[in-house]
């Protein structure tokens, strides 16, 4: 786990400013985090979502679950407490991003609300979107892209998000998006609210 702060560590402020950074992008600094079981569609939307942002002029970064685990977090299993803190880099990472005044996209399953809400209270009141991709087990493990339902499934993978590993859903997300539908629908509807939000221009 993270240690303790050290009393000679100590936070610098700097000359330019988050505000500063977010007038030179001209939007938000704000993150955007995809939860959802494995195989629901959580990379593909937000995917899709960056590509529409990035043809308008809007400043992104997406973090993938996969790609953090090749370098940031590739020491991390998936123990319950390697699960945690998996989020809690991605988190922090997000952050500087969200202060560099991008609009971040994050895909992880992130199966806990605890943790969900541990990286939404590390981002601050507006900066933290989460957006459910809402897609039954059934569908999920039907399409099955990386063969990980069926390891699951034959007791090759434990703890496993969905077949012997918990998914807690969000109760409140601020996009709640149905995962069987087609991908430009969800599209549609996840910039349609953030322009409601003022997070991109209408």
């Amino acid at each position: 786990m993270a240690a303790e702060h050290d009393e000679n560590v100590i936070w610098h402020s700097h000359f330019v400013t988050r505000e500063d950074r977010e007038q030179q992008h001209g939007h938000q600094g704000v993150l955007l985090w995809f939860t959802g079981l494995s195989g629901s569609g959580k990379s593909t939307v937000a995917g899709a979502v960056e590509q529409a942002l990035q043809q308008v002029g809007v400043s992104t970064y997406l973090l993938d679950g996969d790609n953090v685990r090749h370098g940031l977090c590739r020491d991390l299993g998936f123990s319950d407490d390697d699960r945690k803190e998996n989020i809690r880099r991605v988190g922090e990472v997000a952050k500087l991003m969200v202060d560099a005044g991008l609009v971040v996209l994050s895909a992880f399953i992130s199966p806990h609300r605890e943790e969900r809400q541990m990286v939404r209270e590390l981002l601050g009141e507006g900066r933290f979107i989460e957006v459910f991709v809402d897609t039954p087990l059934a569908i999920c493990e039907a399409r099955d892209p990386k063969g990980l339902y069926k390891k699951a499934r034959a007791g090759e993978l434990r703890n496993f998000t969905g077949i012997d590993g918990v998914y807690e859903a969000p109760e409140q997300a601020e996009i709640h998006l149905d995962g069987e539908q087609a991908v430009a629908h969800l599209l549609t509807q996840t910039l349609d609210v953030l322009r409601q939000r003022g997070v991109i221009a209408g």
